[in-house]
């Protein structure tokens, strides 16, 4: 097992980040996303602590490249990240606390069972708990596997609510 350091996502990420969304939306929904769209999305949540938190896991203590499949675009290339992921907020009156949502939750291919999806938990989990929230959510599409698996290791729990949504 790797180790990774994570860190809040900085400005100079957005390239990566982006790519990153990109590609988990068509590995997991088959969704061919906008690279616009998505980069001004990732850049609005970056630069703005109240709509979002972004975190990176990066390998330590000596970082290498991190490989990238299938790259939406020549001009991308995702450095040393080796995996990411966004926390929204949900106020909670039944709690009368804030609950944490984990998104856009990616792990490069070349990392992947190596820990950087662990590291990102423990150190949002962490924050979470020092934030005094209630706890954490995700969600995950229905057919990933794998993705339940690794987060019922971290000791998640499927719950007994169904996520319904309406987008346009």
């Amino acid at each position: 097992m790797s180790t990774f350091t994570v860190r809040p996502a900085a400005a100079s990420d957005v390239p990566t980040i982006t790519a990153f969304n990109i590609a988990m939306a068509l590995e997991t929904e088959e969704l061919a996303l906008d690279a616009g769209t998505v980069a001004a999305g990732v850049s609005a949540a970056v630069g703005d602590p109240a709509r979002a938190l972004y975190f990176v896991a990066l390998p330590s203590p000596s970082p290498s490249p991190a490989t990238f499949a299938a790259s939406p675009s020549p001009s991308v290339s995702p450095a040393t990240v080796a995996a990411c992921c966004m926390v929204t907020f949900e106020w909670s009156d039944w709690r009368n606390s804030t609950v944490w949502w984990l998104q856009s939750v990616y792990c490069d291919p070349a990392h992947r069972g190596q820990g950087a999806f662990r590291a990102l938990w423990e150190a949002v989990e962490g924050g979470a708990r020092a934030a005094g929230a209630a706890g954490l959510r995700l969600y995950a599409e229905d057919s990933n596997e794998s993705a339940h698996a690794v987060y019922r290791r971290l000791g998640m729990k499927d719950d007994h609510y169904r996520v319904f949504e309406k987008m346009w």
